[in-house]
Order: structure tokens, then sequence, then C-alpha cells
């Protein structure tokens, strides 16, 4: 275990985890569709999902990205991911990307988890910043960079095309280690 708060527990993803990435992502589907289809993309279905999640776990063993599960530590229900990707070794930096499921939004615990995983990343990992990009439209996604203590750093023109979409300005906000 990473991090635990209240009910809630922060795991690196496991190979059990297939069932419930697909049971979260299938739910928050038209939440998701916007910003992670990749990822709703490849958990349709629960053969997908383990296909998916041997994946991760694989990433995650070479460093090469990292996915976390945000669970109910009584029920187990997962309720939320979070990455860090787009890491660059070399300077030392990493990126969150993060989804909770409907039924838990609001209630701080995406903060929470970055937060932790914050602090994860600059102890475990040895990163020295962590980003969060962010279309100034998604509210909640803005409010945990502030709650989680990113600074916003300026926008990034055209910097993310949505499916069937034209091109969004995005936000950049960043977190040092010092």
């Amino acid at each position: 275990m990473i991090a635990q708060f209240d009910t809630f527990e922060i795991n690196p993803i496991h190979n059990g985890d297939a069932w419930k990435t697909c049971n979260l992502v299938v739910a928050n589907a038209d939440r998701l569709k916007r910003y992670f289809p990749k990822t709703l993309e490849q958990n349709l279905n629960p053969t997908l999902s383990q296909f998916f999640v041997d994946q991760k776990v694989k990433q995650f063993e070479n460093k090469e990205e990292f996915l976390f599960t945000l669970k109910h530590s009584e029920t187990r229900e997962l309720v939320g991911l979070i990455y860090i990707k787009e890491l660059d070794w070399d300077k030392k930096q990493g990126e969150f990307a993060y989804c909770i499921g409907y039924t838990f939004e609001g209630k701080g615990l995406t903060s929470r988890a970055i937060n932790a995983l914050s602090k994860y990343a600059f102890n475990e990992l040895k990163l020295e910043t962590l980003q969060i990009i962010v279309h100034k439209d998604n509210l909640p996604s803005v409010k945990v960079a502030f709650n989680s203590n990113f600074e916003w750093i300026k926008t990034l023109k055209n910097d993310y095309t949505p499916i069937g979409e034209e091109p969004l300005d995005m936000e950049l906000y960043e977190l040092y280690k010092n």
C-alpha cells in the first residue's frame, strides 16, 4: 500500500484489478470519453481490461508509467485511477492524470490521493517536478491542482485534441520537490 486516508487506500495496479477497472471505466464512460479515450477503449470488456492491467503492471515494473488504484478499504470498490505518466527521468519530471467514479466526485478524494502520491513521487521515485495538464473548463480537475498546491505555469496552445473536436488549449500546473 502506498497511502491510506479515511476508508480509502492507494495501491499500485495489480493483475487482479481487471474486473474492477472494467466496471469503473464502463460505468463512467461518458465522463472518460473526452480526456481518457484510450483508457476507455482499452477497458470496454473484462478481456480488454485484463490486457490493459497486464500492460500497466509491466510498465510499472519497468518504471515507464505508474498506474495506481484508489479503493475503498472495506468494500474493495475501485473508485478512481491515478497515473504518473510522461516520465522524463533526465529532468526528473512526471505528469499526473486521474479519474474518479461519479459517485465519489466532490468528496476531496482525488486531491488527497494527489497529495499522497506527490510525496511518493518525490521521496520514492525521486522526481523533482510534477505536472497536471487540464482544460480550464474542467473545474473539478483545476480544483485538484490548487488543492494539491500546484502552481499555474502557462497555457499550452492547441495541446490536446479530443476525438472529433478541434484542438484545445490546456493549462499547465506544476509542483516542485523543494
